[in-house]
């Protein structure tokens, strides 16, 4: 069985590391949208894979550390593309979430990453 949840959060960045002239290597902000993917065995007994409040609680320190933050100031991301941010996401939360199998990050409605580890 495969779970999901959504989050989102708001984040300024810039990218230092594209050209001159790039519109990105100005500071500008993003409302980010995470979909976070469980995959495992239905609990018969709770009917459930996991609880989705225990996957909030691991979630929470993770998105209080971006949310309205300059991730360029973050240990990690100090070239914080949509690919960068998403795998830095994944390393804090996987030791905690056995069962994660995918993130989705969308910087745009139209654009972000997907990582499956």
């Amino acid at each position: 069985m495969l779970i999901y949840k959504q989050f989102t959060f708001d984040s300024a960045h810039q990218l230092p590391n594209v050209p001159e002239g790039h519109k990105c290597k100005n500071l500008h902000g993003h409302t980010y949208h995470l979909t976070v993917y469980i995959e495992g065995d239905l609990n018969p007994k709770l009917g459930w894979v996991m609880d989705f409040s225990d996957l909030k609680a691991v979630l929470k320190p993770i998105l209080d550390q971006l949310d309205h933050n300059y991730l360029n100031d973050i240990k990690g991301l100090e070239n914080p593309t949509s690919e960068v941010l998403v795998v830095w996401i994944w390393n804090q939360i996987k030791p905690a979430l056995p069962l994660l199998t995918r993130l989705e990050l969308k910087e745009t409605p139209t654009s972000g990453a997907i990582y499956e580890g």
